[in-house]
């Protein structure tokens, strides 16, 4: 299963725009990061933060996962940038070559548990 984990750009005040566009360098670096750790798990990138507009920003990974073990480090990841950041974040499958999301997490949702994202994916 190809999942996804976002970086939730969408819906927020102004302030959280803000702060977004402040920190765009430093989560993207982070991702960056986790991606080329990861090369070998086929962990993609995904970066779609060209407009000026948040709400149409996509920022965040893909990585094919066989079991819920798969899901510890990527949500561990978003959990601790959603702490950092003060971000929410959006988990779902990609299924030809569109994003279901399942479940969100971070700042105001709460702190993602791999084993619950596993269930909701049907892992």
């Amino acid at each position: 299963m190809l999942i996804y984990l976002l970086i939730a750009c969408d819906r927020l005040d102004e302030k959280q725009e803000k702060k977004l566009k402040q920190n765009l360098s430093e989560l993207l670096a982070a991702l960056t990061a986790y991606v080329d750790a990861n090369e070998a798990n086929d962990v993609t990138l995904i970066n779609e933060c060209d407009s000026d507009d948040c709400e149409q920003w996509q920022l965040g990974i893909s990585q094919p996962v066989k079991k819920n073990i798969h899901l510890n480090f990527p949500v561990n990841l978003f959990n601790s940038l959603a702490r950092k950041y003060d971000i929410d974040c959006e988990v779902g499958y990609i299924e030809d070559d569109t994003r279901e999301p399942v479940s969100y997490f971070g700042k105001q949702e709460g702190a993602g548990e791999a084993f619950l994202i596993a269930e909701y994916l049907g892992l």
